[in-house]
C-alpha cells in the first residue's frame, strides 16, 4: 500500500465514523420521547419517577429512552440518595440546545408556519 491509498483509505475511514457518529448523535436527537425526555430536563434535573409522571409513560420505555441518551452523553445521571437524578450535559448539550433555540427563532418561522397549515 503506498502512501497516498492508505491517506485516502484513512480518510474514508474517518468519514464513515463522521457520519456514523452523526447518526447516532442527531438519531437521539429526533426521537420524540427523547425529545421530550430532553424538553422536561431542560426545565430542570429530575429522577425516572418524576419524568414518567409529567411524560405519562412506562418506566421501562423511559429508561430504555434515556439509556440511549446517556450512552451520547447527552444526559448525566447523579446518585441522590435511592433516587438517580437526570440532567443535561451542561457543557455540551445545553449550549446547542441554545443555539437551535437562537436559530428557530431568526430562520425557522416560515417553516412553523407551514407545519401549522399542513395540520390543518
Amino acid at each position: 500500500m503506498n502512501l497516498d491509498s492508505y491517506v485516502k483509505n484513512k480518510d474514508k475511514i474517518i468519514m464513515v465514523h463522521t457520519i456514523n457518529s452523526y447518526h447516532l448523535f442527531l438519531g437521539n436527537l429526533a426521537n420524540p420521547l427523547r425529545i421530550d425526555i430532553i424538553s422536561e430536563l431542560k426545565k430542570k434535573p429530575s429522577s425516572v419517577l418524576e419524568l414518567a409522571k409529567k411524560l405519562d409513560i412506562e418506566q421501562s420505555k423511559l429508561s430504555h429512552a434515556l439509556s440511549s441518551l446517556r450512552c451520547c452523553s447527552i444526559v448525566q445521571v447523579k446518585n441522590r440518595g435511592k433516587k438517580r437524578i437526570y440532567s443535561l450535559n451542561k457543557e455540551t448539550i445545553l449550549p446547542i440546545l441554545r443555539m437551535i433555540d437562537k436559530h428557530e427563532n431568526k430562520f425557522c418561522e416560515e417553516c412553523k408556519a407551514k407545519n401549522r397549515k399542513n395540520r390543518r
